[in-house]
């Protein structure tokens, strides 16, 4: 396959995947910003929409561009902004894009599923959130997403370029996986019982399980109070769990392993090293030693997991122009 062909369709998957994420972030910092007693705590800085901001490493960009957070300026920000690359309507244009260059490589299904998101987004505007509602929008966003994979997955061969549509979307769900768990897990330490320490801790991560519309897959296979150490397991380490890190790491060495055809390449290795970690990893152990180094270290690996998959299969000499990344999220960006 083509080089550009290659990047193109990752990045359909990975904007598209991006949006349904960027939407869950903005249900999760609503969930929370309507609880009894929020997340600041008289600290501006742990603010839930603040939260949100630093777990994409943008909050102090945004306060020099922008001056104060707020709910308002968050959500314009993250949901409509033309001028944000990382913002809803900008993945869905973006992803739209992607897949008007490579029409001959995906379904005709597709590429209308996504030409009629793009143009549904760009009737959106503050009017129309404040009269439909915040919530209304995003389970929007989400339909959209989970309409184009389905129809992905019900109309196109599963040629090399149906792999690197899925392995767009797994490798940036598994970046999520991280970045969604880290806006909680990152206001204060974890105790190594991993059981919450209040009723406001209890509901922040019960609201973290339904904007990832996990809270019934949780109740089910842990039949338990809701907790950090059952969520943080849940999210990172739990095979059922379609957006778990481990099944999305899992997915991605099985990609490569079918594109790399037998060969023994370098992007294989570390997919498999970064699978094996999260499959024989303990929960207790990670909390014990720290969650967010643990969290930290295996952002690195992903990040570095993504650069030798642009190096090994869409680079020809000159780097193919691509969305960017998302930046490390604030404990990151301060170790």
């Amino acid at each position: 396959m083509l080089c550009r062909t290659a990047n193109d369709l990752y990045w359909v998957a990975r904007n598209m995947e991006r949006a349904e994420n960027t939407a869950r972030l903005l249900d999760m910092a609503q969930r929370i910003a309507l609880l009894p007693e929020r997340l600041d705590r008289g600290k501006a800085q742990a603010a839930p929409w603040r939260r949100a901001l630093d777990s994409l490493g943008s909050a102090q960009e945004f306060q020099q561009t922008h001056g104060r957070i707020d709910a308002a300026s968050v959500v314009q920000h993250l949901l409509l902004s033309p001028d944000n690359p990382g913002s809803i309507y900008s993945c869905l244009r973006a992803a739209r894009e992607n897949a008007r260059a490579q029409r001959v490589a995906i379904t005709a299904e597709m590429y209308e599923d996504l030409n009629s998101s793009w143009l549904e987004i760009r009737r959106f505007d503050t009017a129309r959130l404040r009269q439909d509602g915040l919530s209304s929008a995003l389970e929007w966003v989400k339909t959209r997403s989970a309409a184009f994979r389905g129809i992905t997955i019900g109309t196109l061969g599963r040629g090399e370029g149906y792999q690197f549509l899925q392995m767009g979307a797994f490798i940036e769900r598994a970046d999520w996986s991280i970045r969604l768990l880290d806006m909680i897990s990152s206001d204060e330490e974890l105790p190594e019982t991993g059981e919450a320490r209040d009723a406001t801790q209890y509901f922040q991560w019960s609201a973290l399980l339904q904007a990832l519309s996990a809270f019934e897959t949780y109740r089910r296979l842990y039949r338990e109070s809701v907790s950090p150490a059952g969520v943080a397991s849940l999210m990172l380490l739990n095979n059922d769990n379609p957006r778990s890190l481990q099944t999305c790491v899992g997915a991605i060495h099985q990609i490569l392993q079918q594109l790399s055809g037998g060969e023994s390449l370098e992007v294989a290795r570390l997919a498999g090293a970064l699978a094996a970690q999260a499959r024989y990893a303990r929960i207790d152990e990670i909390i014990a030693g720290g969650l967010e180094p643990w969290l930290q270290d295996t952002m690195a690996r992903l990040s570095k997991l993504g650069d030798e998959i642009h190096r090994q299969f869409m680079t020809t000499g000159a780097t193919p122009v691509a969305p960017p990344v998302l930046r490390q999220s604030q404990w990151q960006r301060t170790s």
